[in-house]
């Protein structure tokens, strides 16, 4: 188990190693961000100052090593357009997001995961058809249409919650079912399939001869035994609800790190993007590794394989 686990971190730091290194030069060769930087009508000379105060006058390879040195001493640089510490101007939006994407999980888990099994258990019932229908409608929905929506409806319409910011935890609801509804429908069905699958084997026929009813059955056996793919998709879903955030937070002016990137992409502010691609990289292949030590939590039989 230490083995496996010992190459699953070396993989994960020559994975993150890569990402930063593509959205490294992919940043660079977008374009000059010193033009965007100095004032209407300045001079070429002025242009050529800046660039080189800023480092974008020397070769690319320069630029590339000087930053990896950069982060081995955990110094993530100045932000080009605020002027200020990357980490810090990172760090103040990273509760935000991480309460959305905690937000979102909850929305999917608390509604995914019953609706799998009352699918599983009720199959070919009136209450899994309608159950399907509303998990199809929630994994079509795009996230940015399902905001829109939210936002007419309850903010507008209604007038129950507030259409933006982050001022209270009413804040939090709709962007949280908006960022968390195609995560419940991919919770749903692999639920669904995980307790089908395991509803049609030797033990649970066995328990229910001995006049186990249905309910304990479920409760007591197939859910612990159906919820290592749950899991593995659950690790996976962070990372997505992380990259989901982005269109999130535009629509609802959510002040998180998805917010800060488009700010960030569109103002070519290098190192913030960096910076932020370094986070949600570093938490996707963290619960990846998580994912790992829950399978033989959860099945001791994958702790006797590794």
């Amino acid at each position: 188990m230490i083995r496996h686990l010992a190459g699953r971190v070396g993989q994960a730091i020559v994975a993150t190693f890569g990402v930063l290194t593509i959205v490294f030069f992919i940043m660079r060769l977008s374009g000059d961000p010193t033009l965007l930087l100095v004032p209407e009508g300045a001079t070429a000379e002025q242009i050529a100052e800046l660039r080189h105060e800023l480092g974008f006058d020397r070769p690319l390879l320069v630029q590339y090593v000087a930053y990896l040195s950069d982060l081995a001493h955990l110094d993530l640089g100045e932000s080009l357009v605020q002027r200020a510490g990357v980490a810090g101007i990172v760090a103040e939006r990273i509760p935000y997001t991480v309460a959305l994407a905690t937000g979102a999980l909850l929305v999917a888990l608390g509604i995914g995961i019953p609706a799998g099994v009352a699918m599983a258990v009720w199959r070919g019932s009136v209450l899994e058809r309608a159950l399907a229908a509303f998990v199809l409608t929630g994994q079509s929905l795009p996230t940015f249409w399902s905001g829109i929506l939210l936002i007419l409806l309850f903010g507008v319409a209604l007038g129950w919650l507030p259409t933006s910011g982050a001022d209270s935890l009413q804040s939090l609801i709709m962007p949280s079912i908006a960022l968390g509804a195609l995560t419940m429908s991919t919770f749903a069905r692999m639920t669904r399939i995980a307790v089908l699958d395991e509803l049609s084997r030797a033990y649970v026929t066995a328990a229910r001869a001995r006049g186990l009813s249905m309910r304990a059955a479920v409760l007591r056996h197939v859910l612990r035994n159906a919820s290592i793919p749950v899991v593995t998709i659950a690790a996976l879903e962070v990372g997505n609800l992380l990259a989901g955030a982005v269109i999130v937070e535009t629509v609802f002016a959510w002040p998180g790190i998805g917010q800060l990137a488009i700010q960030s992409i569109a103002s070519r502010d290098f190192l913030v993007v960096q910076a932020i691609v370094l986070f949600v990289s570093t938490v996707y292949i963290g619960m990846n590794l998580l994912a790992d030590i829950a399978y033989a939590i959860i099945d001791p039989r994958i702790r006797l394989k590794r």
